[in-house]
């Protein structure tokens, strides 16, 4: 099947095109109809959050993205508040309890904020769960049929590490603006005069933290239960600094729109990032998202204009006479990378750039990454020293290295 024929739904509804996808997440060509358990993308990720209504606001308001559905008690949702916000072909929903014996309250007082599912669309639910109830994986929600005047969805869902699923979705015949119980939304906020349409445009991958010694178990999940394939590994001085450690595997599905970075804490001095998150998440979870953009120095000026707070990026980064040599030339001047600490990194394919912000909630759990590619297919290797010791910085602020 061609990239042309397979556009997400969230692809086709943000206008983007091959090339651009090409770019903003490394899309490479790819042949489905062997695969046993074919992805065509993201559809969703879902959050469980404290307060919903607030955390729809910031991700409006300092994320720039927009509110098009909504389920509640007004559309008849007694347990909670749900809020679907997009951003090109990002869409995130964002849950949060009303009734006190809601079982989110119970998730998010053991978790705090944090992505309970990423859900893929997928040509044919049936077959996908029919693959991965035979390779072991836990069917947690059977497939089914789910229908309103927008037509209908096939829906189903497995289980991966900690209380992250995966919901597989397909969506050819549904046209209703998320899912049945849910209502079309537009949002009360009104963005700056100057501020652009939006300020990302796909969701390039998701990364997991699981337990020490449990990284290859969970890659051996996504190959033998979806199909997907290794991308890269990190492992070593790669991704140590003098005090602490972790190791890194990535794997994708055929197509490389959907990549999972899989980390695990390794030994070290000092804890780590990843034992960290596991001790405040209270077990594996998904640790940060990476969020795509074609103009990441606008995207961190307004980010930051709206008090988005980032990791901070030590002069000497940009001043090493071995990181402007690696790096060649780029497009714009080191200068402005500095001014706003983005990193860059450069491979065999092209370059990137990257920067990461500080946790998003109370706590030190997920964040996010935004990344601009140039035909880069890495993931920022020459950076993740520089990237670790930052967190190490924040870690030791808080009391937890």
């Amino acid at each position: 099947m061609s990239l042309e024929q397979n556009l997400t739904d969230q692809e086709r509804l943000a206008n983007l095109g091959l090339d651009e996808l090409k770019q903003l997440v490394g899309l490479v060509s790819y042949d489905d109809s062997a695969d046993p358990f074919p992805v065509t993308g993201w559809d969703a990720v879902e959050w469980v959050v404290g307060n919903a209504t607030q955390s729809a606001h910031f991700f409006q308001s300092a994320l720039g993205m927009e509110l098009v559905a909504y389920s509640g008690p007004e559309t008849g949702n007694r347990d909670h508040h749900a809020y679907v916000l997009k951003s090109g072909a990002v869409r995130f929903v964002v849950k949060g309890a009303v009734t006190p014996g809601s079982p989110l309250l119970d998730h998010h007082r053991r978790r705090g904020d944090g992505v309970v599912d990423i859900a893929l669309e997928v040509p044919d639910v049936d077959r996908c769960v029919e693959h991965a109830r035979a390779q072991g994986a836990t069917v947690v929600e059977e497939p089914h049929d789910v229908s309103d005047e927008h037509g209908t969805l096939r829906v189903a869902a497995i289980a991966t590490y900690g209380d992250t699923r995966h919901s597989l979705v397909d969506r050819s015949r549904y046209q209703g603006p998320y899912r049945p119980g849910y209502g079309a939304r537009a949002s009360s906020y009104t963005k700056r005069p100057d501020a652009p349409n939006r300020l990302f445009q796909a969701l390039d991958h998701v990364v997991g933290n699981v337990e020490m010694g449990r990284m290859d178990e969970w890659v051996d999940f996504y190959h033998r239960v979806m199909g997907f394939t290794n991308m890269a590994e990190f492992i070593g001085d790669d991704i140590a600094t003098e005090y602490s450690a972790l190791m890194s595997k990535v794997v994708a599905n055929g197509n490389h729109r959907v990549k999972f970075p899989l980390n695990e804490p390794a030994v070290g001095r000092k804890k780590s990032q990843i034992d960290e998150y596991l001790e405040f998440y209270q077990g594996p979870g998904a640790q940060h998202l990476a969020l795509a953009t074609n103009d990441i120095l606008r995207t961190v000026d307004c980010l930051r204009a709206e008090g988005v707070e980032f990791l901070a990026t030590p002069d000497s980064y940009y001043e090493d006479p071995q990181l402007r040599a690696r790096i060649g030339e780029v497009r714009v001047p080191i200068e402005e990378l500095q001014k706003r600490g983005i990193l860059v990194d450069r491979d065999e394919d092209g370059y990137l750039l990257q920067i990461f912000t500080k946790p998003i909630g109370d706590r030190p759990t997920v964040f996010f990454e935004f990344i601009e590619r140039h035909g880069s297919l890495g993931f920022g290797k020459g950076n993740f020293r520089a990237l670790f010791e930052a967190l190490e910085r924040e870690q030791e602020r808080r009391g937890n290295f």
